[in-house]
């Protein structure tokens, strides 16, 4: 047997809460087209970067908002599986101090931004990306694994 050490992609998530709101984001690209998940991104690969710098570079690009790495409060933690080839780390950050006005800075890959109470959450969030939301807001330990 030779065992392969895995590679799965790292992504960062963004929870920007605003006492009982959050801020999600509407897919315009072809993956969840319509659906609602957080702003997020992947790791730069060989950038050098941290996990709560590119969280918080992600969330810039996405929507304006500055934040501090240092700000960020890791809440979640979301091992998935994607497909059999593929698996993906998902690294989930609480903000509840920033500058700026979240606005759509990629229209070409989200339709729109919107603010939804943590009571009232939309039925349509992708999967992945809400396996780590409700782990977040249930309490439910720190980590989910999804898809295995």
């Amino acid at each position: 047997m030779n065992p392969r050490s895995a590679q799965p992609v790292i992504d960062t998530h963004v929870l920007l809460r605003d006492g009982d709101k959050l801020l999600l984001s509407q897919r315009g690209g072809p993956y969840g087209y319509g659906r609602w998940h957080m702003p997020s991104g992947k790791l730069d690969r060989g950038g050098g970067e941290t996990l709560s710098f590119g969280a918080a570079r992600e969330l810039f690009e996405e929507t304006g908002v500055e934040v501090e790495p240092a700000r960020l409060r890791l809440v979640q933690v979301v091992h998935h599986r994607q497909s059999e080839g593929v698996e993906r780390i998902g690294f989930f950050f609480e903000a509840t101090e920033w500058e700026g006005e979240p606005v759509n800075r990629e229209p070409e890959k989200c339709l729109g931004l919107r603010w939804f109470s943590v009571y009232e959450l939309p039925d349509d969030v992708i999967e992945y990306p809400k396996e780590g939301l409700l782990g977040y807001l249930e309490g439910s330990g720190g980590l989910v694994e999804h898809g295995w």
